[in-house]
This record gives structure tokens, sequence and C-alpha cells, in this order.
């Protein structure tokens, strides 16, 4: 979880510009992911992905939706090489049997790490609406940690399970999905 920015220096649309490349970032990297594992159905690790990319593209189109009304549509000076995982799941992190648990589990680490991101900036911040913002992005990600720990509190055992690819075991009954 890096940025090549001086977070004290940073001015509200810089701010908010640096807020919504880390839902750009996490957003492509999600998308991805369900793209590397594809969907078995609702509730894989695929699936997972492919709903966090949603949530991830909606949190940066409100930003960039702030941005527009507070700044119209002054150039950034802020991009994507300037960021590095501050949101994004770790790169190495799916697998193709990978279990729901797992995928929900990379989730939180990503919302942890992003709430950590804001946490630590703040104490770089000197500026009262940048600190405001941040404080609210702090704020909107231990939701986001709630929501997935509690999602994860819930679900049942099976959920565990890594997946097992059907085709590894050509001569082998699986009662679960309807084979004698």
């Amino acid at each position: 979880m890096t940025t090549k920015l001086d977070i004290s220096r940073l001015s509200l649309r810089d701010a908010i510009d640096l807020a919504a490349l880390i839902e750009i970032e996490a957003h492509k990297r999600y998308t991805l992911f369900a793209e590397q594992l594809g969907s078995r159905g609702s509730g894989d690790a695929g699936a997972i992905f492919k709903s966090m990319a949603v949530n991830e593209r909606k949190h940066g189109e409100q930003l960039a939706e702030r941005r527009l009304v507070l700044f119209g549509d002054e150039r950034p000076t802020v991009s994507l090489d300037d960021i590095f995982d501050v949101e994004a799941p770790d790169v190495g992190a799916p697998s193709s049997d990978m279990s729901p648990l797992k995928a929900y589990q990379v989730a939180l680490s990503s919302e942890r790490k992003a709430f950590a991101f804001y946490d630590q900036a703040l104490d770089s911040v000197n500026q009262p609406d940048v600190k405001a913002l941040f404080e609210e992005l702090r704020g909107e990600e231990a939701e986001h940690v709630q929501m997935l720990e509690d999602i994860i509190a819930k679900l049942p055992p099976s959920a565990a399970d890594d997946l097992v690819d059907e085709d590894d075991y050509p001569n082998q009954p699986f009662r679960s999905h309807g084979y004698e």
C-alpha cells in the first residue's frame, strides 16, 4: 500500500482524485480476478470478486460526482501511477479453486488496507477539508470492514471448502452436484 504523493500537501481536489483512483485501482483488480476465475454460480469466489468490483466502481463514481460538483472539469494532477495497492487486493490472491470464505477474506484484507491507509494519512494531513474527507473515507472503510466481517460470520461451514475441479476426477461420483 503505497503512494508517491506527499499527503501533507494534497489539496481537496487532489485528495478526492486520490480517493477515486484508489477505488478505480481496486475495481480493476477485482474485475481482473472475476474474469480470471469465472463463476460457477452465485456465492463462489468469481461472483464475490465481481460483486466487490461493482461496489468499488460505485464508490469511485460517487467520488467523481462529488469532484465534478466542487471542481468542474479541472484537470487532475494525480494519476494511477501515483498509487499502488492502496485498497486493491494482492495480485496473487486468487486461485482457481478458492473457497468463498477465502474470497471474502481477500476482500476483508483489502478493506482493512484502505482503512489503514486513511488512518495513517490523517497523521500527515493539515488542511481541515482534506482531513474531514479522509476521516469520512476512513469511516466508510470501517463500515466495509464490518460488513465483510458480518458476512464471513454468517457463512456456512461449507464456505471454507475449496472448489473441486470435477475434470480432475472424471471417475469419481459427485453427489453434491447430482452425479451418481
